[in-house]
């Protein structure tokens, strides 16, 4: 594999490692890109194979053909660095895990333009986050939503970051949530499957879809009641997949909507005025157990957090 540099892009060469395999997975299998990255860059005509610009990343690659790739310099995030207190977890030179509070946005976006967890991690790490993305220093691997507390990975080099995307590509990562739903769960352990996708009825949320559509991502999760409590439980839900609002969709699509959660439940008037006693205006989630092996050393990692205080609080009174 040559590399070179043309009008300011790095010139990545070589020649398909194994063939009939999707492209994506081939050139992601011959070079430290990851499938999404190589995806756009297809997307963007930067791709060509035998000297003809590749169109589509799930045609199949020839053994042996020769490739080249185009990666134009990582340009600089939009999110400036903030001086904002972080609960650091692990931290070495390729990654980070934080314990993010409730209420903290992971990445700037429409409406959150800063006080971020990237602002507060590109202040900490003082430009030390990996640009395998595109963009400068972003590190994010994956997310949790702003109102979900609790762990969260973060890569600081882009070894780190294309070693840990593959571990959640191929679902090795363990991902364990503690949640508090309406209602009594049965049977009282499970698994719900079904395809995740944007609701059609309301383009904020997202919905289970039927098997036979065409768009959406399939989603497993796990879950067991750990303690019954009054008109609810508190529940574990272990993610085989990570799909957008993956725990709050599923456990509504079984009826036990996760208490506090302003877009897929509504609790039961027992539960309601407890809510409103307690101020409690998010969905009760915690991202409580996360392991993984480093992806540099390749040791195994298993961090854990313990439940929050207003979701303490919210067990207490509701266990009356």
């Amino acid at each position: 594999m040559g590399e070179g540099k043309i009008t300011g892009d790095q010139i990545i060469q070589g020649v398909v490692p194994h063939g009939n395999q999707r492209l994506d997975k081939a050139l992601a299998d011959a070079t430290q890109l990851s499938r999404e990255r190589i995806k756009a860059l297809i997307a963007e005509g930067r791709v060509t194979l035998d000297g003809a610009p590749a169109t589509s990343p799930s045609a199949k690659a020839n053994e042996g053909a020769a490739f080249a790739i185009a990666v134009p310099p990582a340009v600089e995030p939009a999110a400036k660095p903030q001086d904002i207190p972080l609960d650091i977890v692990f931290e070495d030179d390729h990654l980070i895990v934080v314990d993010k509070p409730a209420g903290l946005v992971v990445h700037p976006a429409a409406g959150n333009p800063d006080g971020t967890l990237v602002n507060a991690l590109l202040h900490h790490c003082r430009g030390q986050l990996s640009g395998i993305g595109g963009v400068a220093r972003p590190g994010i691997v994956h997310r949790i939503d702003k109102d979900t507390s609790g762990l969260l990975v973060v890569a600081k080099s882009d070894a780190a970051h294309e070693g840990l995307a593959r571990q959640f590509a191929d679902h090795s990562i363990e991902r364990a949530y503690l949640a508090v739903v309406n209602g009594h769960p049965q049977p009282p352990s499970g698994t719900v499957s079904g395809r995740i996708g944007r609701s059609d009825a309301n383009r904020k949320k997202m919905a289970v879809l039927p098997d036979t559509a065409s768009r959406g991502k399939h989603a497993i999760t796990h879950y067991k009641v750990l303690k019954l409590l009054d008109n609810s439980a508190l529940v574990e839900c272990r993610l085989e997949t990570g799909r957008t609002h993956q725990v709050r969709v599923h456990m509504a699509s079984i009826g036990h909507a996760l208490l506090g959660d302003p877009l897929y439940g509504r609790p039961n008037s027992k539960i309601r005025p407890i809510l409103k006693q307690l101020d409690f205006e998010r969905q009760a989630l915690h991202a409580a157990v996360l392991g993984f092996v480093h992806p540099v050393n390749r040791n195994q990692l298993r961090f854990s957090s313990e439940l929050p205080g207003d979701m303490k609080e919210l067990i207490d009174e509701v266990a009356r």
